[in-house]
């Protein structure tokens, strides 16, 4: 607690400090948000691919930020966020995905939307990556 009252000393009210304190996923901040957009929270979890099961199992952690990333960032004696880099804002990302997903399913009707956004996803990757991934779910299981 010491420490963190001395960083906080250090840091000026303008700067956002969420990342000295764990990050705790707010599902009444979610599910207002969601309310905002006229969307239902299971809709906008199948919109971004999100299985309820996974986003109610971060709601009950103490920190949505990885046990492993918290301990590199304290040996290194730095803030979680300087660990990480975002390339692109992964709301931005969320709504290319909807907006192309909704284009192909008006343009080809029969179509599931589910499947059309699994598969821009599985575009987004590398060749080799899309592979990898098949061939490890492809491998027998030793069940001896």
């Amino acid at each position: 607690m010491a420490r963190v009252r001395a960083v906080l000393d250090e840091v000026d009210n303008s700067t956002t400090i969420w990342y000295i304190l764990h990050v705790r996923l707010s599902l009444k901040k979610v599910e207002s948000l969601c309310g905002r957009q006229n969307s239902s929270t299971a809709q906008v979890l199948r919109e971004a691919g999100v299985s309820r099961n996974a986003f109610y199992s971060l709601g009950r952690k103490d920190s949505v930020v990885p046990r492993c990333l918290i301990r590199i960032a304290e040996r290194l004696d730095v803030p979680v966020s300087a660990l990480l880099d975002d390339t692109e804002p992964s709301t931005a990302r969320i709504e290319s995905s909807i907006k192309e997903t909704n284009r192909i399913s008006k343009k080809h009707r029969g179509v599931d939307p589910d499947n059309v956004r699994h598969t821009l996803l599985l575009l987004d990757d590398k060749p080799v990556e899309r592979l990898r991934r098949a061939l490890r779910r492809g491998r027998s299981v030793n069940l001896r």
